[in-house]
């Protein structure tokens, strides 16, 4: 399929490589050009607008950082088209998968712009780092209107290893992104939070890890992290700053939501990766988090 990829940052160098490498036609966009070209190398068509990009595209997959990101390529690249909602034809464009993990309120802003611009319109949230988006395994969030969903199936099929649909309406992949992303922020913050206790109280830290492996509390992902906080090396693949957003989207969330939810776990992660990013560790991988518990 002819697929136009805008934005590629961490996430979204990973999906354009996906995407070429099962045989699809990518045009990528990215703000700042020189972040994409890159791509060429590797087949990709690099445009200078985004405008550019979805020209002729089947599918328009958006990686971008927050809500006003997409709003504002969206209103880019979609303002010839406004024509088409108004006179309440079918849009016969590319169908725009929003990938991108910016909260409730910004969605349905999104969603409302795509009605007001004839855009098709479904979401996809990518559940996994830079190396899943690199090999195709990441696990995709969707929900949509199922015949639209069935026209993105093959690129949805490219970039993850499974597709979990969410619902029918727009929204509720994103509802599942922030519910995942918690546990995600969660067991990153408590792997870090052991290790560290382990090192004050006088133990090499690696036993902690030592001591969990096989068991029924253990996880592959405590070692993974795990292994980059005892080393102090924090390579990217998903960024503290990114993931200290989405904690602030999850407290936004629940509390729009008004249904007695309590935030007192949401507030302690947003203090602790908000410590990690002003100690410097802002554009460093999540388990970064650990310097939160370092002085």
């Amino acid at each position: 399929m002819k697929v136009a990829v805008l934005g590629t940052g961490i996430m979204g160098q990973g999906v354009v490589r996906t995407l070429l490498r099962e045989g699809h036609d990518v045009t990528a966009w990215n703000r700042t050009r020189d972040k994409a070209e890159p791509l060429v190398g590797v087949g990709a068509t690099v445009v200078d607008t985004a405008r550019e990009a979805v020209d002729g595209a089947e599918v328009v997959v958006t990686v971008l950082f927050d809500g006003e990101a997409v709003l504002s390529v969206l209103r880019e690249a979609t303002s010839a088209v406004d024509a088409t909602a108004a006179s309440g034809a079918e849009a016969d464009g590319p169908v725009w998968v929003q990938a991108s993990t910016i909260g409730a309120a910004d969605t349905a802003r999104v969603v409302d712009l795509a009605a007001e611009r004839g855009v098709p319109l479904v979401e996809a949230m990518m559940l996994g780092t830079k190396k899943p988006a690199e090999t195709g395994k990441l696990v995709m969030l969707a929900a949509g209107a199922p015949d639209l969903l069935a026209r993105v199936q093959p690129v949805l099929d490219a970039m993850g290893a499974k597709t979990i649909t969410a619902g029918g309406s727009v929204g509720q992949g994103t509802a599942l992104k922030l519910a995942a992303n918690a546990w995600i922020a969660s067991v990153t913050a408590a792997a870090a939070q052991s290790l560290a206790l382990t090192r004050t109280l006088g133990l090499d830290p690696q036993l902690f890890l030592d001591a969990i492996e096989g068991g029924q509390a253990d996880t592959p992902y405590a070692h993974l992290k795990g292994a980059s906080m005892i080393a102090g090396e924090y390579p990217a693949q998903f960024a503290l700053d990114g993931l200290r957003k989405d904690v602030s989207l999850m407290r936004e969330a629940a509390t729009a939501a008004d249904a007695g939810f309590g935030t007192s776990l949401l507030e302690a992660l947003a203090g602790l990766y908000g410590t990690a990013s002003d100690r410097g560790h802002g554009g460093d991988d999540i388990a970064a988090v650990h310097a939160a518990f370092t002085s």
